[in-house]
């Protein structure tokens, strides 16, 4: 059973910290100089100092999908509603139905790709904003994005196709792991904003699916590429993050063998993937646990966090103080975060992304606030 034992004061003081952060510093930048009023959609990425955007090249709907939820999460209704406008009126394909990749400087369709990973991220901002809006239109979004899923990208062994062309006629990338996670986090979250039986069932088939196709057995991790195929690698953020959905589906998944993989995946994660000196959590692993790629992202110091904090083991989650307080030295700072470090915490990437804060957003929902953990809710 899950702990109810409230955390340290230490650590809900910790945890309060990067929200007031987030609300100070992080939102205002997406309100501000990170969303073009004109063409009412957020930049791809603000500079180093916070206060100017890249130049446009581009605008993802995944992105805006992203700063959606975002905002939607926060109780900011008001900018919540406008970045649901223009994500339906700027990458919704009329013609063929779906949502484009992305579009250009001036909001012209330029990669109109259909990527499962991009429609994943339409019913989990939709299921988001549904839910603490009641806006009827998001939730039919929810309900018809995903039969255009379930119907258009369907694979072989109840998996789903990564990436389809235009008028999905053309499969031009197959299943992969990172979508299915997304997909996965959609369906709940459309779990609860609907209470409809129908993405119980739906989660119930991926979950069961993905742990034939992608569980690594000798770790228990869930590979970036299904079991055997040449150069896969695992993600020691992606077993925190799945670490995580397992633990909000609840009995949803039992019988998949996927709730025990994951606690073996989350043991060897930490102990292959986390830095023993500075806690970093690394990019990638080759399946025997060898380090592959060393570099430090900040969405997976923040699946660190959010994993640790709904640990079943209390020792494990006796580290959530200390980590929260590396995170914050190393990540954070006054006018935003790093977005990427090397494992000895030289700045690798500058610029801040609009993706971003919804990796801080979910960590800092998952942390304890008062007397209560997110172990115990």
């Amino acid at each position: 059973m899950p702990s109810t034992t409230p955390p340290p004061a230490s650590t809900t003081t910790a945890a309060n910290a990067l929200r007031e952060h987030f609300a100070n510093v992080v939102l205002p930048m997406w309100r501000g100089p990170g969303f073009n009023h004109a063409l009412q959609l957020p930049y791809e990425a603000l500079d180093a100092t916070g206060a100017e955007p890249l130049p446009a090249q581009r605008y993802r709907a995944m992105a805006c999908a992203r700063q959606l939820f975002t905002f939607a999460q926060a109780g900011d209704m008001e900018h919540a509603s406008v970045l649901f406008d223009s994500l339906t009126r700027t990458f919704r394909d009329a013609d063929h139905g779906g949502w484009f990749y992305s579009v250009d400087a001036l909001g012209v369709p330029l990669d109109t790709t259909k990527d499962l990973y991009t429609h994943a991220f339409v019913v989990f901002a939709c299921a988001e904003y549904a839910r603490r809006s009641a806006n009827l239109d998001a939730l039919k979004l929810v309900h018809s994005t995903t039969a255009l899923i379930q119907s258009n990208f369907a694979a072989d062994g109840d998996l789903f196709n990564a990436a389809l062309n235009v008028d999905f006629s053309k499969v031009t990338a197959t299943p992969l792991q990172n979508p299915l996670m997304h997909l996965t986090e959609a369906w709940l979250a459309a779990c609860q904003a609907t209470r409809d039986n129908v993405f119980g069932a739906a989660l119930r088939r991926l979950a069961d699916a993905v742990a034939r196709h992608f569980v690594h057995a000798p770790s228990g991790c869930i590979a970036e590429l299904p079991i055997g195929a040449s150069g896969n690698r695992l993600e020691p953020g992606h077993q925190f993050e799945w670490y995580w959905l397992v633990r909000q589906a609840g009995a949803l998944f039992d019988g998949t063998g996927l709730t025990e993989a994951l606690v073996r995946a989350f043991a060897f994660a930490q102990q292959h993937g986390v830095d023993p000196n500075n806690g970093g959590v690394c990019a990638s692993l080759d399946e025997a646990g060898n380090v592959s790629d060393a570099t430090q992202r900040i969405w997976a110091q923040t699946e660190y966090l959010r994993a640790l904090a709904c640990h079943d083991d209390p020792a494990v989650r006796a580290a959530l103080p200390q980590q929260i307080a590396r995170f914050q030295r190393c990540f954070l700072h006054e006018h935003g975060w790093f977005e990427c470090k090397t494992s000895s915490g030289e700045v690798a990437r500058a610029d801040m992304p609009s993706t971003t804060p919804y990796h801080l957003a979910t960590a800092y929902a998952a942390l304890p606030v008062g007397a209560e953990s997110a172990a115990g809710t």
